[in-house]
């Protein structure tokens, strides 16, 4: 299931979009300000984000920028009711993946949801090369070394790993993973997640009891720092 962030002030137009997306079957997180949108991406992962330009606290442009500086990947629509081109560069030049200006159709959002979503999906392989300090890995042809020497990975340690390094640099919980790397596996539980962890920190980690790069979050999951 695709988690998905929208940062939209205006409450009638936020529930429609929240509404709509849900009935499609996503995931959905709603913010109503800038400054609260920004810390619920970075903190947090998410499929595709939302992004109204017209924000309370921090501009939708101000967000992405913030956003795109720390090194969060995460597809981006932004909405807009203005229709100057100015705007519509800006966005584009900030990183932003697609842009629709209000008043919009709700059918035509959602197809382009759909549409960055698998954008965003095949675009994995121009980001595959993982590098942890002497730890490197291919996420495409499932190879990894340590300091130049092979490592023995398996095919879902590294779907983990891959998990992680799509949301670098956010928390991501538990469940996700679940549900991101073993579906609905109803024999699998979160302390399967934990062991798996403890493997990769073992492979990647300089002293894994005390992690640089995969590191816990407290009651809610780990984080993958870079």
């Amino acid at each position: 299931m695709s988690t998905i962030l929208i940062i939209e002030d205006d409450p009638k137009m936020q529930t429609g979009l929240r509404d709509n997306l849900e009935f499609e079957g996503y995931k959905v997180r709603t913010e109503g300000n800038g400054t609260a949108g920004l810390q619920a991406w970075i903190d947090n992962a998410f499929d595709c984000v939302i992004l109204d330009v017209m924000l309370p606290g921090l501009s939708g442009f101000d967000v992405l920028r913030r956003a795109r500086e720390k090194g969060v990947l995460t597809p981006v629509i932004m909405l807009t009711a203005k229709g100057e081109e100015i705007d519509r560069v800006l966005g584009l030049e900030l990183g932003a993946d697609d842009y629709m200006t209000k008043p919009f159709s709700l059918r035509e959002l959602l197809a382009r949801v759909k549409a960055v979503l698998r954008r965003s999906e095949r675009g994995t392989a121009a980001g595959s090369r993982v590098r942890l300090g002497f730890f490197e890995a291919d996420l495409d042809s499932y190879d990894a070394t340590r300091d130049g020497v092979a490592l023995a990975m398996t095919p879902k340690e590294f779907e983990v790993l891959k998990f992680l390094w799509e949301h670098r640099n956010r928390t991501v919980s538990r469940d996700q993973l679940l549900t991101n790397v073993w579906g609905y596996d109803e024999s699998v539980s979160t302390r399967t997640v934990d062991n798996f962890i403890l493997k990769l920190r073992q492979k990647i980690e300089g002293d894994p009891s005390n992690p640089r790069y995969i590191v816990t979050i407290h009651g809610t999951g780990y984080k993958l720092m870079i």
